[in-house]
């Protein structure tokens, strides 16, 4: 589905109905570790993904109050690129709320980055898909103007979701903010507080011998945040001859809210 952004669209977002409960603005020097794992490796993460994560300070630093992933394109064990992948896992998990990141995606060929969450648990429905994947913001390269808002899940594996596509330009001429709110029995998602997409059905189908539960498993228990850039695989396809680099995802804030009225 694709709304383009001059349209009117409800909202949901009130700041009298929810409490701002984490964040990370990004105003140090260092990447907060206390809120931030740097994942490293590069095993192409089922996606036959090109590039090799690390902790460098060349793929991952703040700027201007700002968090930089940044991709190059270098020669780095074993792979031909590198970037970086954050995320929260052990530091910070959450069951429902609303997660806002504003950021800047960078474009070309080959070029993903992504806001997802997974969850802490990974054994009450099996690996993945059935334990659940929630994207609240995914960006094909070489479609710049659109982005995707998915969920993950069952087994086997079944994804639905929508995306929303700009009138006018591309995500990676100026920020915006991206949101997910996430309730026990929907999720909505926002570009610039204009809703493109709710979800309120979905299915727990898990691996053989695990567990089924009622809705709305998986989707009822803590998830955590991650943020990366990657280089090529199955869905963006690999650089090309046009594809510049570095890119950069430059993320302002990530905010996580809870409601503080009933559902």
């Amino acid at each position: 589905m694709n709304i383009n952004s001059g349209e009117t669209s409800d909202t949901s977002f009130s700041q009298g109905e929810w409490r701002l409960i984490w964040s990370d603005e990004f105003t140090g020097s260092e990447i907060d570790r206390s809120k931030w794992t740097l994942v490293g490796g590069g095993d192409g993460f089922g996606n036959n993904e090109l590039q090799f994560y690390t902790a460098r300070k060349e793929n991952a630093y703040l700027e201007n109050e700002k968090l930089m992933i940044r991709a190059l394109k270098e020669t780095y064990e074993d792979k031909v690129y590198t970037s970086a992948k954050l995320m929260t896992r052990g530091k910070a998990e959450w069951t429902y709320g609303r997660f806002e990141i504003r950021a800047k995606s960078p474009k070309g060929q080959g070029i993903w980055p992504a806001i997802w969450m997974m969850p802490a648990d990974m054994v009450t429905y099996g690996e993945w898909p059935s334990c659940g994947e929630i994207d609240i913001m995914e960006l094909i390269g070489s479609s710049p103007n659109t982005v995707h808002g998915t969920l993950h899940y069952g087994h086997p594996h079944t994804y639905t979701g929508q995306s929303y596509t700009l009138s006018n330009g591309d995500f990676s001429e100026d920020y915006h903010i991206f949101a997910l709110e996430w309730t026990p029995t929907e999720m909505r998602w926002f570009v610039d507080d204009q809703l493109y997409s709710k979800q309120s059905t979905w299915f727990s189908s898990p691996e053989k011998g695990k567990e089924q539960e009622p809705f709305p498993a998986p989707f009822n228990r803590p998830f955590y945040l991650q943020l990366n850039l990657a280089v090529g695989g199955n869905w963006p396809g690999n650089p090309d001859p046009t594809t510049v680099f570095p890119q950069t995802f430059e993320i302002d804030y990530v905010r996580v809210y809870e409601f503080i009225s009933d559902f």
